[in-house]
């Protein structure tokens, strides 16, 4: 987490601001002093809440996908 924070709040040379500007529109702020060592309980929910909507995303994408194929492979023929 330390890390993507520090890659997310770094101002980048070619584009002269953050990725955290650049996708939210304002400066990243902190709450929290960031080099505790303890686990802070709500950023441990968040990433929790944050890996199971990724996990959900993830399994309709590949539905999708898997049913995407199944019609494309409906049209298919084999070339001699």
């Amino acid at each position: 987490m330390p890390v993507e924070f520090a890659i997310n709040n770094k101002t980048y040379s070619t584009t002269k601001i953050s990725p955290f500007i650049a996708n939210y529109g304002r400066k990243l702020r902190m709450r929290a002093d960031i080099r505790k060592k303890g686990k802070v309980k709500k950023v441990t929910e968040f990433i929790e809440r944050m890996k199971k909507v990724q996990e959900e995303a993830g399994a309709a994408l590949r539905r999708v996908q898997e049913e995407m194929k199944r019609q494309a492979d409906r049209e298919r023929r084999e070339i001699r």
